[in-house]
């Protein structure tokens, strides 16, 4: 008995781990095209420039969720990708959002709004994928 619940205990702590690769990868292309698109193509709004980012984090988090961390997920591709595009989309909607609220609307910097949001998006993104779309 105790032996199963430490291999549990153990496979748990190694998709957090993975999990958590995923999203330093996946935050790091997101907050990349962040920049280059406020600081090359000089966007003028915070909120749509996030928007238009969080496609690349995105795509980042939804096959390293895929292939990387939820290993033992049962669904065909396109119908995980679906779910995983609603759920983003969403979690996308309230990052932009708040960029825009934070910076848009009260003059803050635009990087520190980024890690705000990014903490929202951390325990969304975990629950909704552990509970929505890698079942």
């Amino acid at each position: 008995m105790l032996a199963r619940t430490a291999k549990a205990e153990d496979r748990v702590l190694a998709e957090a781990l993975r999990y958590a690769i995923n999203g330093v990868i996946a935050t790091t292309v997101h907050y990349a095209a962040l920049l280059f698109n406020m600081d090359v193509l000089l966007m003028p709004s915070a909120g749509v420039a996030n928007l238009c980012a969080a496609v690349a984090g995105i795509t980042a988090s939804f096959l390293g969720s895929r292939y990387f961390v939820f290993r033992n997920h049962a669904g065909g591709v396109l119908h995980q990708a679906a779910k995983f595009g609603l759920l983003f989309g969403a979690i996308a909607l309230i990052h932009g959002f708040f960029l825009y609220l934070w910076t848009d609307l009260a003059g803050f910097d635009y990087r520190i709004g980024f890690l705000f949001a990014l903490v929202l998006q951390v325990v969304f993104s975990y629950w909704g994928n552990k509970r929505l779309v890698f079942t």
